[in-house]
């Protein structure tokens, strides 16, 4: 049973001659001042690691294109962009310096917190989140919108019914949002088991996003990895050196 519960995770492993693609994972683009969870990064620092993929001859993308371009073989020079919770700060911090380096992006928002807070965070400030209208504006700037989930719950021990609205309904309330059903979910937390890989893929999705996803590595669960205002240059680099060699891809 071990053995098949394996299987079924892996069973379309995103991997290839160079590894799994690099996938970053942001949140807010902001003040990083006041920020206990090491999770906002300033507009200028986003700027400066852009420029510094750029630098390398590396293009950040939405997941979607990255991992299309990864199957047909052509994402050598690609390299994933996530943002995480859907905070409203995206529009008007981080969407211009993507513009402006030529990027695109994947937003993974919460449908059924639109233009609320993130009241799951205990500490720290409350942040807006995007409303319905400001994430139909993000999906015609060219950004992909991806689910988070209804309202950032851990997946793993959540009953039946609400891991199926978490999964199915978030999906099916981005497509009244957006007009396109999404092909991503990203796991609230980044936390993960087999009960809530088997429910994403069952839901629809193409491709599921965690953090350290250890076993459950594959298409339901790809590895990320965390960037905050810290990371410059040597840090970058450590980070891009971890992933490449890392078995699991990891690189938090």
């Amino acid at each position: 049973m071990a053995a098949d519960t394996a299987t079924r995770s892996t069973e379309r492993p995103v991997s290839g001659p160079h590894g799994r693609p690099w996938i970053l994972m942001y949140h807010s683009v902001g003040d990083p001042a006041d920020d206990p969870y090491g999770i906002t990064v300033s507009r200028d620092r986003l700027d400066r690691q852009l420029a510094w993929l750029r630098r390398r001859g590396l293009t950040g993308v939405d997941v979607g294109t990255l991992l299309r371009a990864h199957a047909a073989g052509r994402a050598g020079r690609l390299v994933g962009l996530t943002f995480d919770d859907g905070y409203a700060d995206f529009l008007h911090e981080a969407l211009p310096v993507l513009r402006r380096h030529e990027c695109t992006a994947t937003v993974f928002v919460l449908p059924g917190r639109c233009g609320g807070s993130n009241g799951w965070d205990p500490l720290g400030p409350r942040k807006r989140l995007l409303t319905e209208e400001e994430i139909s504006r993000a999906a015609k700037a060219g950004m992909e919108i991806g689910s988070h989930g209804l309202y950032h719950q851990r997946l793993p021990g959540l009953p039946d019914g609400v891991l199926r609205q978490e999964t199915l309904h978030s999906r099916e309330l981005i497509r009244e949002i957006t007009g396109t059903a999404p092909e991503s979910f990203c796991y609230p937390y980044g936390t993960v088991d087999q009960r809530a890989v088997d429910a994403v893929r069952t839901a629809g999705y193409t491709y599921g996003f965690a953090i350290d996803p250890g076993p459950l590595v594959g298409t339901y669960a790809l590895p990320r990895t965390h960037i905050s205002h810290a990371d410059r240059g040597l840090r970058l680099r450590v980070k891009r050196l971890r992933h490449r060699f890392a078995p699991s891809g990891t690189g938090r």
